[in-house]
């Protein structure tokens, strides 16, 4: 057997950051279903070390990294005593490495929040497939982003289920604007989230156990808080602008509260393309790992018997002003965008822990907009300086929200 023979048959081999959460679960979910096409090579987490013990058990990887030194060594006690060879790392440096290492061919980068940036960056860099789950990389860097995916020929394919949806609606070669592949909108789908319908007054009152519920998906809590105040939708809309050359005044968001329809592509000629499918984010997941073939995620069919009907109705950016921020963030440009993710992940944290009320995340999150001037975001070290001074304005307001 020649050499390029026996790399075509080998499997591929795949580093999961984030892999305690729920995309990264839902990724080894499908890897174990297709032994023969896909290996672990290293698996990461922040903080959850029992969860990443147990998927180490489970998927053999040769690698795991975890954010402290204390939690490695934790780490590396229990996994020698499971005689378990796999080789603990700590730390953002040893984040990157297995982000960019040789024997990887796909790297899943699903760590939420800014801290994903570097990491996915750094696989982009190298080349690699990368399965983008982690919106904020675009949302904080896009240009820059974009722009290391084409000068090192990276792979880039969205992972979330709105832009996996348009990516698989339109044609191959995309990037060079909606104009070029007569498209003349993207629609992205929301589903409105827990609150669909409440008023601003009914919004006043809502506990973190009540935006953490999610009616049709299961994910993380940041995300599902996200998702709840519609920021999760202003970030996508960002992220698509980046992924597909598109301008904000170039995509609608539609809430479809069955989450059936993941979105849609409108043509010029008045077609318009929508990618169905039950709301499992095991679909893109696979979709994303077996580009461009496809292989059986372990989602059942759409019932569409069973979803009877589809409904769909305009955002309520009155009682949900994160997305009308996010838009106004994508079209001043600059860091902006990156100064609202920043005050985003402060703010939701805040209220998760009890600090700031629910319609308090969107007033912070435009204090801090208002506050702070945007600059250029064509280096990554002024990205990261942005992404601080963000989080500082944010916790200033915070600190002054609390004594009022």
């Amino acid at each position: 057997m020649s050499l390029s023979a026996s790399i075509a048959t080998r499997p591929q081999r795949v580093t999961v950051l984030g892999a305690t959460g729920s995309i990264g679960t839902s990724t080894l979910d499908v890897i174990a279903r297709h032994p023969e096409r896909y290996q672990v090579h290293a698996l990461t987490a922040q903080r959850s070390k029992e969860a990443l013990l147990a998927l180490c058990q489970t998927h053999l990887p040769a690698q795991a990294v975890i954010g402290s030194e204390a939690d490695a060594a934790w780490l590396r006690e229990r996994l020698a005593a499971a005689r378990v060879n796999t080789e603990v790392r700590a730390g953002e440096a040893s984040l990157v490495e297995v982000a960019q290492a040789s024997e990887v061919e796909v790297v899943m980068a699903a760590i939420v929040g800014a801290a994903g940036l570097m990491p996915t960056l750094a696989a982009v860099r190298a080349g690699k497939r990368v399965l983008l789950a982690n919106k904020e990389a675009l949302v904080m860097s896009g240009g820059l982003f974009m722009d290391a995916v084409a000068r090192h020929g990276a792979v880039l394919l969205p992972i979330d289920s709105e832009h996996n949806a348009i990516y698989q609606c339109l044609p191959p070669e995309h990037r060079g604007g909606l104009d070029r592949i007569g498209v003349s909108q993207l629609l992205l789908t929301a589903s409105g989230g827990p609150f669909l319908g409440w008023s601003a007054d009914a919004l006043a009152g809502v506990t973190p156990d009540q935006a953490c519920a999610h009616p049709n998906w299961s994910m993380g809590r940041k995300i599902s808080v996200d998702s709840a105040t519609l920021m999760n939708k202003g970030l996508e809309l960002i992220e698509a602008c980046w992924l597909f050359d598109a301008g904000p005044e170039q995509i609608q968001v539609v809430v479809h509260p069955q989450s059936v329809i993941h979105s849609m592509a409108a043509y010029r000629d008045g077609s318009v393309l929508a990618q169905l499918g039950n709301p499992d984010m095991r679909t893109p997941i696979a979709y994303g790992l077996s580009w461009p073939e496809r292989v059986d995620a372990g989602v059942a069919p759409l019932d569409l018997f069973q979803v009877a009907r589809l409904d769909f109705q305009a955002p309520d950016e009155a009682a949900f002003p994160c997305l009308r921020l996010a838009r106004e963030a994508m079209a001043v440009g600059g860091s902006a965008p990156a100064l609202l993710n920043a005050a985003n992940e402060v703010a939701v944290e805040a209220f998760l822990e009890g600090r700031l009320s629910f319609p308090g995340i969107a007033e912070l999150n435009e204090a801090v907009l208002s506050a702070c001037a945007p600059s250029a975001a064509d280096e990554l070290e002024g990205i990261l300086a942005e992404d601080d001074r963000g989080r500082r304005a944010a916790r200033h307001h915070l600190e002054r929200y609390g004594r009022e």
